[in-house]
């Protein structure tokens, strides 16, 4: 028995919740049940450059986003780009794919960061060598995700009215080859760049890291924010891209 089985069998009770009650929730949670599987299945095959490392990771990324999910659900303090990912859950007149796009950008640009943190130690982050297995690790999950990409845009779309997705929704969306392997990459190198400041703020002790986690935060939350309305979203992400980059801190 893996340890990540108990963790897909809440998840999967949770996914079956939500479409019961028509819940907006289960589009992200969805096709994250989907993906997380997927990558469970190839760390068991060994398919990882280090699987043992891969499993732990899936499994802190995982434990981030359930965390999140069962805060709001109690009314507790919930971290900011999923408070508003999750409160706009109770608008049914935003279309499926954006749902569904709030929920990736929160888990990727604030969760995955923390992710990796807590399964790269200080000392491994100045071992280049090691370094690299992590890097080609992260990125063969890149590579499942794309495999995964029919699948999910088929079901995204059989769960859409007509009209759901405007020629907005289209252009964000992660839902097609092209623009998946372009949300990956640029999430990617930007994630690793924010993970590495991050430990940088962890050398430095928790309360610098408290700080630089909150600014973090903060920058998730506005661009989730941000994807909410279409209005003025092309202009913002022909400026400043996906995902969200930590400014460098200066040094003491």
């Amino acid at each position: 028995m893996s340890q990540h089985d108990p963790l897909i069998a809440h998840m999967e009770e949770i996914g079956e919740r939500l479409i019961a009650d028509n819940d907006e929730r289960q589009y992200f949670h969805g096709a994250y049940l989907r993906s997380t599987r997927s990558v469970m299945e190839d760390a068991a095959a060994g398919r990882f450059v280090d699987s043992a490392w891969a499993e732990q990771w899936g499994l802190a990324f995982a434990e981030l986003y359930m965390n999140a999910f069962s805060a709001w659900e109690r009314g507790d303090p919930t971290p900011g780009p999923w408070q508003v990912a999750f409160d706009v859950s109770k608008d049914p007149s935003v279309p499926p794919v954006r749902h569904a796009l709030l929920g990736i950008n929160a888990h990727i640009n604030y969760d995955l960061p923390q992710a990796l943190l807590a399964v790269i130690t200080e000392e491994e982050f100045s071992d280049d060598d090691v370094m690299a297995l992590r890097a080609a690790d992260h990125a063969h999950v890149d590579s499942i995700l794309v495999q995964r990409v029919p699948e999910e845009d088929k079901r995204i779309m059989q769960l859409e009215d007509p009209g759901d997705r405007n020629f907005v929704d289209t252009l964000m969306s992660p839902f097609n080859r092209a623009g998946t392997r372009r949300f990956l990459k640029e999430g990617r190198d930007k994630v690793w760049s924010n993970t590495r400041l991050l430990n940088e703020a962890r050398r430095r002790g928790p309360d610098v890291y408290a700080e630089e986690l909150a600014v973090l935060e903060a920058l998730s939350q506005e661009r989730v924010a941000d994807l909410v309305t279409p209005r003025y979203v092309i202009m913002r992400l022909a400026r400043h891209g996906f995902g969200v980059v930590l400014p460098p801190r200066a040094s003491e």
